[in-house]
């Protein structure tokens, strides 16, 4: 959702998973994509929840730099598997490959906002455990075939038939698994001055 650019609320991602969440709120915002070199930072960043969190943090100050009145959103997502991190697989065969990894485990889906106007700063993280199923290769090439998660780091869509491949979560904030913890999103912004309904 994008509205004039004199738009006070910015959500600094090209992400169509956080524009559509953020939309939910019936607040007008901007996109505006963050220049900041994510594989630089995932190469010096080994910790999942400090990778997530300078990501965000970086993404929300590369914007608010641009746009100094205005309230400016910056998110990142790490997925995690015994503390390494899982990249977008951009392939069939890698996201296929992931899967199999994943399959019958728990891994944790890292959440992280930050939301900065001039000085004032306010970031947090949300930790998700997710447990996928065990399953087997045709299930893994079907779903492959039929979410086509190419985009998503871990290989698999919650919000659409990705949730039949997993066999429990544990979260504060289902809608961070989305791509951005709401709850505390909401509470963050009113504290900024906005009208949250």
């Amino acid at each position: 959702m994008k509205f004039g650019i004199m738009s006070n609320l910015i959500l600094a991602s090209s992400s169509p998973y956080r524009r559509d969440l953020l939309a939910r709120l019936g607040i007008q915002f901007e996109c505006v994509t963050p220049d900041v070199d994510e594989a630089a930072e995932r190469l010096s960043t080994k910790d999942p929840v400090a990778l997530a969190r300078s990501l965000a943090l970086k993404k929300a100050q590369v914007v608010a730099a641009l746009h100094k009145k205005a309230i400016v959103i910056g998110g990142d997502q790490v997925i995690a598997l015994d503390d390494e991190v899982l990249g977008k697989p951009g392939t069939e065969a890698a996201a296929k490959l992931q899967l199999a990894r994943l399959a019958g485990r728990e891994h944790a889906v890292i959440t992280a906002l930050a939301v900065v106007r001039g000085n004032e700063v306010e970031e947090f993280a949300d930790v998700a455990m997710i447990r996928m199923r065990p399953l087997s290769t045709a299930e893994i090439a079907r779903y492959v075939a039929l979410d086509k998660p190419l985009d998503c780091a871990g290989s698999y869509k919650i919000e659409c038939a990705g949730i039949a491949l997993l066999e429990r979560i544990t979260s504060s904030d289902q809608s961070a698994i989305t791509g951005m913890p709401m709850l505390r999103l909401c509470e963050v912004l009113r504290q900024f001055g906005l009208q949250v309904p």
